[in-house]
């Protein structure tokens, strides 16, 4: 297919950007050949139009599909170009964190400028043994694959490390070598791997500075060469360096540093030892200051100088010669402070005294004169004579630095040969594997000498490296029988010929150095006379005339001239060489010893200086003959040579390529300047890796994989049986074109872009296939809606067309009633409101009418009265009118009638003087009187009527008057009393006006109390209020205070109930983390044991070597060597603070004081017991002492005979009657006991029961043993009277017709009759003994209720008090009630072994007298009467033998049966024949039988013979599964045995009565148990390793590449380095095979009959290292980090959970230790996009850590298009929200960590007795007793 179909629309390609190198766009229409410009959308959304070249018409590159971005090797893209491949980084960089990439055979590590988790012992660990390409890309993996390639080729091994100053190279280089001292170890207990190690720290601190582009960057090249042994483990290592920079130590550029040491000899000058070298602060020194960045941010320069002092302890350089180095470096500073002053323009003077100088002169040891004199002054030399010559001052400067600069580049070089020295091996060296560390390409603004021999040591390595690459694409063309066609590459020997070839730059340089007048100027003329215009790699630059230009592989590097005579001269005056040697320090001659006088290399050469810039160390010892004549070689001759010998090491050398990458030269963490890395990438070489894979065929598949990956290509005929003749078949058809794909033998090899067309196929074919599905699905999704929305939309319409019906005829009803209502309403309302308004008519009417007639009746009122007013105010004004008028007129008439009568007095006084006056008057007088006589008359007759009325009147009046009178006097009575009463009413008033007043203030004060009543009322109400309400809040507050203490008592019962899980769990994993460090320990002693075993076997060896022949060890050292064995054992058990062997069951928590007090009062009554025990012994020994003289006195024989036989006859009576008598108690306590005593809570009751049916068992043993002496004693009278052995009655009749004699019948009744009394004596004290016991136990009883009662009493008392009084009383009762309970089992435990002891006394007793019987009845009887008596037979019955679970050997049999059951047992056979764990019962049989004899000896012998058996059989054969399976379950069972026939209460209880009969007697073996329990623990450990190294290599290959199902994920392109196949071929492992497996280890584990606990804690630990190993690998493999790869560990999970189903393990907790295995599977799974999915994973993954959760976001990659990729953002948010959990920052899980392992007590059901010995085991020399 043409490359020009690809350019279709929507194709992704790259285009050139000046800012970001290379831009991503899409084309918007199809390209058509012959087009000139593309049409264009970048990602932005900005459209262009793309020209293309006219000449070329290239187009721009292709972009790879999504799928491929990110990928682990750059070979694996489908478009290899330079923007794919810098793409691919900054993905894998930015995005993934990921700092390594493959590149075909070159890994590529972008410095991150952060510390990563990556490089832990854990990391190294999981890489060890893997494949390069079947983890993750690292340098462990490159170092790995140099290990193992080491190994399997035999060849030796170098890994390239180069890059530019910053990139991290001398990091990659230490990783390197910290991964083989890791890996390897070293072949003795010298630690050579530290010394390894511990040289990175020297070299730094001498090799290393602070640069603007790195803190720490190596200014030179080092090779180190790191020696292994045959057996492949580090022996030694050898350091070669090369080109330091020895100007750094007199001149730094703004911002950098001069080499570490000095900054950290600043730092620790006020340490005491370096007061002599009278340092200061780094800023006082001229060579340490002129940075102006005297320190490094984040480093102590004072504890990396203990690091340095520490390293070269290590490596041997002691004290002395470190304070020398010290001492040197000081005066190297302190001559840079010398300064000079001119005396004239050619001479100069140091001052006089000058304080630098002498500090210098004397650190160095050296005269000050000598020194001041050659700093100023040089010996020129001609051939006549020699003169001194002064130099000036900027001479004595460059002077004064050369010396600096020689003396540190000699320093360096000495310490680089001791550091070699410590390093050397001591063995033969059989291989190596060097670590080159070297600087890469370099290009500045100005590059001067130092820079062109960099470059030119890259155009060397990188011709190394163009050859390897072109000779591994060859092998592989070969290796797969392909047709070899030439591939054209780029050669840069031109460029090495330019530069080193003869009439070259170096030779021309060494020429220009011989000249007696050689200047830069003339050797670049030379330079451009030779070369210019005739080699197409040099040019001239246009402005200058003192530079010249190198077409490097990399790049155009322009060199000025200036300066590069001097550098490669590079020498130091001879005379002051000559004054440092003759110092009286006598470490600095060491440094120039090796050196001749220092010249010029031609004498007229006007100086003679030693390098000034950078100097090549020797790569090997010279020979002494040849040391002048190399050392006047020049720098660049030197350097030459040094490249040439590495580049030989490296030729003869597998070269492995570690290309290091600055992504910044701001040191900013995780930020990509992509021109800085393309620069790097072309520069390194990289690309031109990727130009040579492109040029062949750099796409590579496996037929099974091509077939995997494209099947969605092929239709089901196209398939064959034949995978390679399928794949060939369907290739045809896909590309037409055969040239651009190859079939190997066991590949298919593609043209570059052709993967990419298939895939596109790929995606094209899916992507329609997507489409049907999804048509076809969607469709019957739309169909199957329709249908239900039909469906539902009918029974909708349905219900709502009813429901509308339903609401019309309701609408009626309502409108027809409503009608109704509103006429009765309307009716309603309008009369209402009728009666409404004709009430409010009347109402105003009446109103109204009233209010009209009040007005007319005021109005007529006020008319009235206003008449009325009128009327008294006109007769007032008419009555003062009259009188006014009146007065008036009568003032009038008076003034009238005066003046009238002044007329008439006048007149009068006229007419009295005249008689006619008087006449008148008399006329008028006469009138006058008779009137007035008549007058008289009337008045008279008036007079008498008047009297007449008078006299009437006077009567009346009289009467009236007496009325009068009487009226008066009661008016002047009623007066009095009216004046009385006025007084009193006055007082009254008085009173009245006081009581007024009092009133007045009384309502003032009643006003101003009740305004006071008022207010204090409000007030007191709103107080009332306030109570209420604040009454109201109490309550709230009560009641809520209530519920807080309620929820606080709840929270703290809670949080005390947590916090007592949280300390139980806490002190559960102390006790775990105790056991593991216990079992750890146990481990490492082991491991030393093994150690020292192997250590004495050699040395036995080497000792044996000398004498041929046999020799025979020791008898004793066996046994000693057990016996040290033992006390070893012993005392790590000791040490131990929990036992390991009893059960990790959760305790209740315990109250420490009570603990101590009962402990303390158990001690007490301890040391009570055994005080009554020894005086009861002692009470014992008397009476048997005295019995035994009453004994001593011989009896009569057939008196004795027949006592004895009565009495046993009585004691059987006695017996059974006891029995009976016990059994009828027991049976009345159980029917007549109380409820209070038979509650669970009075275990004196079961005490009580438990010592009844104790003391019948020990009746009927003793019934048993009487009936065995029974037995005895009648064979005993068989064997000596012959007569005597029939029945008694028989007996009796022969006896009594033997005596002939009375006396001798009457002697045989008294007999009888002394023998009946003493019996029935006897009888009746066992009566009264049996009473009192009897009387005892019912006071017992009674007792226990009255305690019971008390009991009950308490607490109902305790339950009346408050809660702590009543937890403080029932801890004191219960203290009181276990102390009484403990003294109670003293005492009966006392009894009970006071019965015991007594009864075995009595045996002993009865056998001692058996014993005197048989003696003295075989001296009775003479050997005549035997003969002659005929024996009669006696039918006697025989019972069975009853063995008693003993097997008797012999002293010497012990070897033999350690040998035969333990060293030569194959453990299948008695899995399969006997059952299971015989070897530990017969064991504990031959144990108990020692122990039976109590022989001590023979107990340790037998127990420290067993533990050492089973330990050598487990050392012989400790890798197979069956043997420490077989021997951990026997280990188990035996101590199993020593436990439940301990004789210890808490295991006696799990045992049958006969099993307590065979309880250990003698000895206690507690101390064994122990040693016992960590032998099991060993074999327990040692089994798991052999479970993982069973395990191990299955469970990648079955649990993560395997497709369990088939055809998820699908295989995706892969790189050079090709992955296992998760096809399961055949000898690959899959599920079933650790299925498989685990059936076996369980199957097998179950036949040996190991405890169901056990095997639950072995398959915990198998399940936990299934998912350590998975979930490792999976962080550590990006390609496995996919949705489809989560199914396929999810779907294997859940057969690994059926398979616990299936086994009834599911409760064993091994399904809990997949949990972090689980939840990363879900983590693939789930969706990765919002926030409510970063809350929800937060939430899923909580047995993963936060390093572990982030490592598996940014390896997820999608393996289809169709999944998406997780954002940055998105993982920065889960980063947030987990920033908070407090977990472990280590991202793998620990797959060596072994779970604390117990042994919970399992007690045997098997009766000992019962066992048979097999034949089959050759135990024939042991018997069963």
């Amino acid at each position: 297919m043409a490359a020009s179909e690809l350019y279709t629309k929507y194709a992704r390609v790259w285009i050139p950007d000046p800012e970001e190198v290379w831009k991503s766009a899409e084309l918007l229409k199809d390209y058509k050949p012959g087009d000139k410009v593309l049409q264009l959308r970048l990602e932005e959304g900005k459209d262009l139009e793309y020209c293309l070249d006219p000449k070329t018409k290239e187009l721009p590159p292709l972009r790879n599909p999504d799928i491929l971005v990110g990928e682990n090797d750059l070979t694996a893209l489908s478009y290899l170009h330079e923007p794919a491949v810098l793409h691919n980084l900054k993905v894998r960089f930015i995005d993934s964190k990921l700092i390594y990439t493959y590149c075909g055979i070159v890994l590529v590590a972008i410095n991150p400028y952060e510390q990563l988790p990556i490089y832990g012992e854990d990391i190294i660990n999981a890489y060890s043994g893997q494949n390069m390409g079947d983890m993750d890309p690292h340098i462990f993996a490159v170092a790995e694959e140099a290990y193992k390639q080491m190994a399997r080729d035999e060849r030796n091994q170098s890994i390239i490390v180069s890059g530019e100053s910053g990139a991290g190279k001398t990091v990659s280089a230490k990783y390197a070598m910290r991964y083989f001292a890791t890996v390897s170890g070293s072949a003795s207990e010298a630690n050579v791997e530290e010394k390894v190690l511990a040289s990175n720290p020297i070299m730094e601190s001498i090799g290393n500075a602070k640069t603007t582009r790195n803190d720490n960057s190596s200014r030179f090249g080092k090779y180190i060469e790191i020696g292994f042994d045959k057996r492949y483990r580090i022996i030694g290592a050898n350091m070669r360096t090369y080109l330091l920079e020895k100007s750094r130590v007199v001149f730094q550029a703004e911002e950098e540093r001069n080499y570490h040491i000095f900054y950290q000899l600043c730092a620790s000058a006020a340490l005491p030892e370096f007061k002599t070298l009278r340092l200061g602060n780094a800023n006082y020194f001229h060579y340490t200051k002129q940075g102006g960045s005297p320190v490094i941010d984040g480093v102590d320069d004072a504890k990396e100088m203990v690091n340095t002092r520490q390293a070269c302890t290590l490596l041997g350089i002691s004290d002395s010669y470190q304070m020398g180095i010290f001492r040197i470096l000081a005066g190297i500073l302190h001559l840079g402070n010398v300064e000079f002053a001119s005396r004239d323009s050619d001479s100069c003077t140091v001052p006089p005294k000058h304080e630098p100088l002498t500090i210098f002169c004397d650190l160095m040891g050296v005269e000050y004169d000598e020194m001041a004199h050659w700093l100023c002054h040089r010996k020129l030399a001609t051939a006549t004579e020699t003169y001194i010559k002064p130099i000036s001052k900027l001479h004595a400067i460059n002077a004064r630095d050369a010396l600096a600069k020689h003396i540190y580049a000699n320093l360096f070089n000495w310490i680089v040969d001791h550091v070699n020295k410590a390093l050397h091996a001591t063995v033969k060296q059989h291989s190596f594997i060097g670590v080159l560390d070297i600087y890469g390409f370099e290009t500045f603004e100005i590059n001067s000498f130092e820079q062109f021999c960099i470059n030119y040591a890259n155009e060397k390595l990188q011709q190394q490296f163009n050859m390897h690459v072109f000779k591994l694409e060859q092998e592989e063309y070969m290796k797969e029988q392909i047709p070899w066609t030439l591939i054209d590459f780029y050669d840069n020997q031109p460029c090495i010929n330019l530069i080193e070839a003869k009439m070259g730059v170096l030779d021309l340089l060494d020429e220009e150095c011989k000249m007696p007048k050689g200047s830069d100027d003339s050797w670049a003329q030379k330079l451009y006379n030779t070369h210019l215009n005739k080699c197409a790699l040099f040019e001239k630059p246009r402005l200058s005339n003192k530079a010249f230009i190198i077409k490097h592989f990399a790049d155009k590097v322009e060199y000025q001239c200036e300066g590069f005579l001097e550098k490669n001269k590079d020498t130091v005056y001879e005379e002051q060489i000559k004054v440092l040697k003759s110092s009286k320090f006598k470490l600095l001659p060491e440094l120039f010893q090796d050196e001749e006088k220092v010249l010029s290399p031609t004498s007229a050469t006007p100086s003679g200086r030693v390098p000034l810039s950078r100097t090549a160390v020797k790569p090997a010892k010279a020979r002494p003959g040849q040391a002048s004549k190399e050392h006047k070689k020049t720098v660049g001759h030197q350097f030459r040579n040094s490249l040439h010998l590495l580049m030989e090491t490296l030729n003869a050398t597998t070269p492995h390529y570690v290309r290091c990458i600055k992504p910044n030269d701001f040191k900013f963490p995780f930020t990509f300047d992509e021109k800085r890395a393309v620069q790097q990438l072309r520069a390194c070489g990289v690309l031109e890796t990727i130009r040579i894979s492109a040029a062949g065929f750099p796409s590579r598949w496996t037929y099974q994989e091509f077939f995997s990956r494209y099947r969605v290509l092929m239709k089901q005929r196209d398939v064959l049986g034949d995978r390679k003749q399928t794949c060939k078949n369907v290739l045809e058809k896909l590309i037409q074109d055969k040239d651009k794909y190859q079939f190997g033998k066991t590949k298919i090899f593609f043209r570059a872009g052709q993967v990419a067309y298939l895939e596109k196929i790929r995606a094209d074919k899916l992507r329609a296939a997507c489409i049907r599905i999804q048509k076809t699905i969607r469709g019957w999704l739309m169909r199957k809606k329709y249908m239900r929305m039909r469906k539902a939309a009918i029974t909708i319409q349905r219900h709502v067309r009813g429901y509308q019906a339903r609401c019309y005829a309701k609408f009626l009803r309502r409108t027809r009633a409503a009608i109704t209502i509103q006429k009765f309403q309307r009716m309603y309302v309008v009369r209402k409101r009728y009666q409404c308004m004709r009430a409010a008519t009347i109402a105003l009417q009446a109103l109204l009418r009233g209010y009209m007639v009040r007005n007319k009746y005021q109005m007529m009122l006020r008319e009235h009265k206003s008449v009325i007013i009128q009327k008294h105010v006109r007769g007032w004004l008419a009555r003062v009118h009259y009188r006014r008028t009146l007065k008036a007129i009568v003032y009038l008439q008076c003034c009238y009638r005066r003046m009238m009568a002044k007329r008439e007095l006048k007149k009068l006084k006229i007419e009295a003087r005249s008689v006619e006056r008087y006449k008148k008057l008399h006329i008028g007088l006469e009138n006058k009187i008779m009137q007035l006589q008549r007058k008289i008359d009337e008045q008279n007759k008036e007079y008498k009527s008047l009297l007449e009325k008078m006299s009437n009147l006077e009567i009346t009046y009289s009467t009236e008057t007496e009325k009068l009178r009487n009226d008066v006097e009661r008016l002047r009575m009623s007066e009095e009393e009216a004046k009385n009463a006025t007084n009193r009413v006055i007082s009254l008033q008085e009173e009245i006006a006081k009581l007024r007043k009092e009133l007045h203030q009384t309502q003032s004060e009643k006003k101003t109390i009740e305004e006071w009543a008022d207010k204090y009322k409000q007030d007191t109400e709103q107080l009332v209020s306030e109570l209420k309400e604040q009454n109201t809040l109490l309550k709230t507050e009560k009641e809520e205070l209530n519920r807080r203490i309620h929820d606080q008592a709840r929270e703290i019962t809670e949080s005390m109930e947590k916090k007592l899980v949280e300390e139980t769990k806490q002190l559960e994993l102390d006790l775990n983390d105790e056991r593991l460090r216990y079992q750890n320990l146990l481990n490492e002693f082991s491991r030393l044991e093994e150690r020292y075993d192997d250590l004495k076997d050699e040395m036995n060896l080497m000792v044996s070597i000398p004498k041929p022949g046999h020799k025979r060890t020791d008898s004793t050292h066996s046994s000693n060597e057990s016996e040290y064995t033992f006390s070893s054992e012993i005392t790590e058990a000791e040490d131990l603070p929990v036992r390991m062997e009893e059960p990790s069951e959760k305790k209740a928590p315990l109250d420490m004081s009570l603990f101590l007090k009962l402990q303390k009062r158990v001690t007490e009554l301890e040391q009570e017991k055994q005080s009554l025990q020894d005086e009861l012994d002692r009470k014992e020994e008397q009476a048997l002492r005295a019995k035994a003289k009453e004994e001593e006195r011989p009896p009569i024989r057939g008196a004795e005979l027949e006592y004895e036989s009565l009495k046993r006859q009585e004691l059987e009576s006695e017996n059974k009657k006891l029995k009976n008598e016990l059994n009828e108690l027991q049976k009345a306590l159980t029917e007549t006991r109380a409820p209070e005593v038979t509650a669970p809570g009075a275990p004196a009751y079961r005490v009580l029961l438990d010592q009844l049916t104790s003391v019948s068992e020990e009746l009927e043993v003793r019934k048993e043993e009487v009936l065995i002496l029974r037995s005895q004693l009648v064979s005993q009278k068989e064997a000596i009277q012959p007569k005597n052995t029939m029945t008694d009655a028989t007996i009796l009749l022969e006896d009594v017709q033997k005596m002939k004699d009375k006396g001798e019948i009457a002697q045989a009744y008294i007999g009888l009759k002394e023998t009946n009394r003493l019996l029935e004596s006897q009888l009746q004290s066992q009566k009264k003994s049996h009473e009192n016991e009897l009387e005892s136990l019912r006071g017992e009883i009674q007792s226990l209720k009255e305690e019971n009662n008390r009991q009950q009493q308490l607490l109902a008392q305790n339950l009346q008090l408050p809660p702590e009084a009543r937890i403080e009383a029932s801890l004191q009762h219960e203290i009181t009630r276990l102390t009484n309970e403990n003294l109670d089992l003293m005492e009966q435990l006392e009894k009970q072994d006071k019965t015991v002891r007594k009864l075995k006394k009595q045996l002993k007793v009865f056998a001692k007298k058996i014993g005197e019987l048989e003696v003295g009845q075989m001296e009775n009887i003479s050997p005549g009467q035997i003969i002659d008596e005929p024996i009669r037979p006696v039918n006697i019955p025989r019972k069975e033998k009853d063995f008693q679970g003993m097997l008797e050997y012999k002293k010497e049999d012990e070897q033999k049966l350690v040998k035969n059951l333990i060293l030569e047992l194959k453990p299948r056979g008695v899995a399969v024949n006997l059952i299971p764990g015989l070897p530990a019962y017969i064991l504990f049989m031959c144990v108990r039988h020692a122990d039976y004899l109590n022989d001590d000896q023979k107990v340790r012998s037998l127990l420290t013979s067993t533990i050492n058996g089973i330990k050598k059989v487990l050392k012989k054969r400790g890798d197979d599964f069956e043997t420490v399976s077989f021997w951990l379950s026997n280990t188990c069972r035996f101590l199993h045995c020593l436990k439940q026939y301990s004789g210890e209460e808490g295991f006696m209880k799990h045992n049958t009565p006969r099993q307590n009969e065979h309880c250990l007697t003698n000895f206690d073996l507690a101390e064994y148990r122990q040693v016992l329990s960590d032998l099991a623990i060993q074999i327990y450990q040692q089994l798991v390793r052999v479970l993982e190294n069973i395990l191990q290599p299955m469970i990648v290959s079955g649990m993560l590449e395997h497709e369990t199902i088939q055809g998820v994920s699908g295989v995706k392109p892969t790189g050079l380095r090709k992955r296992t196949s998760s096809i399961a071929d055949e000898g690959t492992y899959t599920l079933d095979s650790i299925i498989r497996q685990l059936n076996s280890f369980h199957s097998v584990m179950c036949q040996h009959g190991m405890d169901p606990e056990l095997i639950k804690q072995v398959v915990k630990q198998m399940f936990y290292i299934i998912g350590a190993v998975t979930l490792n690998n999976l962080l550590l493999r990006k390609d496995m980090c996919s949705w489809s790869k989560g199914m396929q560990i999810r779907y294997n999970v859940s057969q690994l959970e059926e398979w616990l189903r299936d086994k009834n393990l599911m409760n064993s907790g091994a399904k809990e230790t997949l949990e972090p295995l689980i939840q990363a599977a879900q983590l693939l799974q789930v969706k990765k996009k919002t926030d409510e999915d970063a809350e929800a994973i937060c939430s899923m993954c909580n047995a993963l850590t936060t390093a572990q959760i982030v490592k598996v976001l940014n390896l997820y990659t999608p393996v289809n298009e169709f999944e998406e990729r997780v954002l940055v953002s998105f993982i920065r948010t889960i980063q947030v929200r987990l920033r908070d959990r407090k977990d472990s920052p280590q991202l793998l899980m620990d797959a060596k960590h072994i779970f604390p392992v117990t042994f919970p007590f399992n007690p045997s059901s098997l009766a000992l007795e019962t066992i048979q010995i097999p034949a089959s085991l050759g135990l024939g020399f042991i018997s069963r007793v």
